[in-house]
């Protein structure tokens, strides 16, 4: 079994920064894709950034050059660095990991709880 566990969200005000960080506790062999989620009140959970074992990343066009995902691939561990924050930047974040176990021939994707992220404006 596979545990993500999520830290730190919290409350900041437009135009500062937040850093969030996930692990990957348990069963855990290597981790292919990370990625993170952010889910608003009222609106669908929407792809934040994505990165690959090789380090390649993907962000969502609203978040380029203000968001930073990185990656320790022997901590097991993903990164969102959170620059210039906006309002419309709050939401709950998940991180999410395709995961290769210990024993299992196919990896699986986890998700995380969900930290809260709060924008003042």
């Amino acid at each position: 079994q596979v545990q993500l566990v999520e830290s730190g969200g919290g409350l900041v005000q437009a135009g500062g920064s937040l850093d969030l960080s996930c692990a990957a506790s348990g069963s855990v062999t290597r981790v292919n894709t990370w990625g993170w989620f952010r889910q608003a009140p009222g609106q669908q959970r929407e792809l934040v950034a994505q990165i690959t074992r090789g380090a390649i990343k993907n962000y969502q066009d609203s978040v380029k050059g203000r968001f930073t995902i990185s990656r320790d691939n022997v901590l097991h561990i993903v990164y969102l660095h959170m620059n210039s924050l906006k309002s419309e930047d709050t939401a709950v974040y998940y991180c999410t990991a395709d995961v290769q176990e210990i024993g299992h021939d196919s990896s699986q994707t986890y998700w995380g709880q969900g930290t809260q992220v709060t924008v003042s404006s």
